[in-house]
């Protein structure tokens, strides 16, 4: 068996590939994943951007708390999506303003995890 994200459509898909007799492919199963951050401005945050869930979990671990400096695609969240941990990146370089979330919390896709600058 082998495992693959792929992205349709603009949604990650984790995907599991199962190979029988013969090196056919006679079984697949997706699940949704979540996708790293979008930025999403609001225009009363004076131009912060924020990093929202991109499916339904649970938080397992903040990794970026208030203050950190953070690169375009570090983590800041990492989620329990379908037994799997799945890292909510940087949608750019800036400093974490705020957490939004606390461990063990439940989301939904969407739900603000985070903001920064």
């Amino acid at each position: 068996m082998k495992e693959y994200i792929i992205t349709v459509n603009g949604k990650n898909y984790d995907v599991v590939v199962e190979e029988r007799g013969g090196g056919s492919i006679v079984s697949t199963a997706t699940t949704p994943v979540a996708a790293p951050a979008a930025p999403v401005s609001s225009g009363d945050e004076g131009g912060s951007i924020s990093i929202e869930a991109g499916a339904a979990g649970k938080v397992f671990r903040v990794e970026a708390p208030v203050g950190t400096q953070v690169k375009k695609g570090q983590t800041v969240v990492v989620l329990e999506v379908m037994k799997m941990e799945t890292p909510v990146v940087a949608p750019k370089d800036g400093v974490i303003v705020s957490i939004e979330v606390s461990e063990g919390q439940s989301v939904d896709a969407g739900d603000l995890l985070a903001t920064m600058d």
